[in-house]
């Protein structure tokens, strides 16, 4: 079941066109990667969705029906231009973000303490936002995005500023949360998590709703139809490339006949950043 359905959005800013009769489904429970190049719409999009931005045309349904200003109560929005009061002491700053979205003062200061202590950085809460370390602001914001535990969370570029450790941390709390039953949008032009998180995409360029789908079935449909045999004989290992429409189990048992071992046979797939360049630039 689709939670967000996007039908026919359409979008202009003056003789700009930014959504050109947009159509997409986020399902339910499942990480769903929101992918474009920078100015093709994706930002406009998760606006739509969080009622910041209105469209010219099209509906955006809520679980099967028009979304609200209450729907939007449920969504996680961390938006790629960080926002937080510099000023304000950590602390302070999550218990405000907390309470905006609905939570009791006593719900939101037990619920930040488990998240500060999962994250390391419960010694920060009487600290001013401006010493944070840009990967430490980082990590608030997706804590203050999380906390009150929205059925749907949009994450936009959430792991731009972390160090390769951080940047794991927060692919296993996104794996956890979408375990808990979470419905998250990755927006992201990093196609290494896309393979990695990513259940289902779309791919916005120009405007346009290029394609959309499970990212195994992207894979699949625009491989090239070729498996790879990997086997060992007394010369060593070896791997060879064969076209999939032809080689057949008449292929492999002939290798297994030869009397070599066989260590891996396996469908060759492109990677999403293949995928993603050939889309959007034709190449």
């Amino acid at each position: 079941m689709a939670l967000i359905e996007c039908k026919d959005v359409c979008k202009n800013f003056g003789e700009k066109v930014a959504l050109d009769h947009v159509s997409v489904d986020i399902p339910e429970g499942r990480i769903f990667g929101l992918l474009g190049p920078n100015g093709a719409g994706k930002t406009t999009l998760i606006r739509i969705i969080n009622r910041i931005t209105i469209p010219n045309s099209g509906e955006v349904f809520f679980n099967g029906r028009p979304i609200t200003q209450r729907d939007v109560e449920k969504i996680g929005y961390m938006p790629e231009e960080r926002g937080l009061y510099r000023k304000m002491e950590v602390g302070e700053q999550a218990m405000y973000l907390a309470q905006l979205k609905g939570m009791s003062s006593r719900d939101a200061q037990r619920e930040l303490k488990v998240w500060f202590e999962r994250f390391g950085i419960q010694d920060w809460w009487k600290k001013k936002v401006e010493e944070l370390s840009k990967g430490m602001a980082q990590k608030l914001q997706f804590i203050t995005t999380v906390v009150h535990k929205p059925s749907l969370m949009i994450l936009d570029e959430p792991f731009s500023g972390f160090d390769p450790v951080n940047a794991e941390v927060i692919r296993k709390e996104i794996l956890r949360l979408r375990s808990e039953g979470a419905t998250i949008v990755l927006s992201t032009h990093n196609m290494e998590s896309v393979e990695e998180l990513c259940d289902d995409i779309a791919l916005i360029n120009k405007s346009k709703l290029v394609i959309t789908g499970g990212v195994e079935d992207i894979r699949r449909e625009h491989g090239n139809n070729n498996v790879e045999l990997v086997y060992t004989d007394e010369d060593g290992r070896h791997s060879v490339v064969l076209p999939k429409e032809t080689d057949g189990n008449s292929t492999l048992k002939s290798f297994i006949d030869r009397g070599v071992e066989v260590n891996s046979y396996k469908e060759l797939m492109p990677r999403m950043n293949d995928i993603f360049i050939k889309l959007v630039t034709g190449e």
